[in-house]
């Protein structure tokens, strides 16, 4: 069975990108071209996916650079080859539009025994709620799905907390404290305090 591809795609360059945001438009999936993609530009496309609903992205990468692929885990995401043709594009591209009943919800985040549904802001470890308050479980999930990348406490206030805050970096340290202190040990341990940097989730 064949979808007819009814929908918009915002396909992610640097020039047309601020563009197509700023259109008004609302976007069914981000197509992402990783040659020549600069990491700052990714975290604009990231963040905009993030803010906009969790829009599917697909990423179109050379097969000498598969190896260093990491998709993002927040969103639903796949990929394809450059090479690959038109219908294998298609089947790709209407996976992340009209996923089967079967599939794995992309919502839930799962990292050893804790569970972090993105649907719903509950954090379950050992399938026990776990009391966090909104600004926790954000600062949480957030390091949970950009793993093993360490990120300033500017970068967190930014983030997690919104352009407009006022208050200092000591409120990473302090919200990192209470996240650590209420997931216990065994999770706490990824959440590893890089010196002279900030923070960084290690899976």
């Amino acid at each position: 069975m064949s979808h007819s591809i009814d929908v918009s795609i915002l396909l992610s360059t640097p020039d047309t990108f601020a563009q197509a945001i700023n259109s008004g438009h609302t976007f069914n999936l981000v197509l992402v071209d990783l040659d020549g993609m600069e990491e700052s530009f990714l975290e604009n496309v990231d963040s905009y996916v993030i803010e906009n609903g969790l829009i599917p992205m697909l990423f179109v990468v050379d097969e000498a650079k598969l190896s260093s692929l990491r998709l993002p885990i927040q969103v639903k995401s796949d990929f394809v080859l450059s090479t690959a043709g038109k219908a294998e594009f298609e089947v790709r591209t209407s996976q992340l539009l009209w996923p089967s009943e079967e599939s794995a919800p992309a919502d839930i985040v799962t990292i050893d025994n804790m569970n972090i549904n993105l649907a719903t802001y509950q954090v379950t470890i050992d399938d026990q709620p776990v009391d966090l308050t909104l600004m926790e479980y954000s600062l949480l999930s957030f390091l949970a799905t950009h793993p093993s990348r360490a990120y300033s406490r500017d970068t967190l206030l930014h983030r997690v907390w919104g352009f407009e805050y006022c208050g200092g970096t000591r409120t990473v340290d302090v919200h990192i404290r209470r996240v650590r202190s209420k997931v216990g040990p065994q999770i706490a341990s990824h959440i590893v305090t890089v010196r002279g940097v900030g923070y960084l989730f290690k899976l």
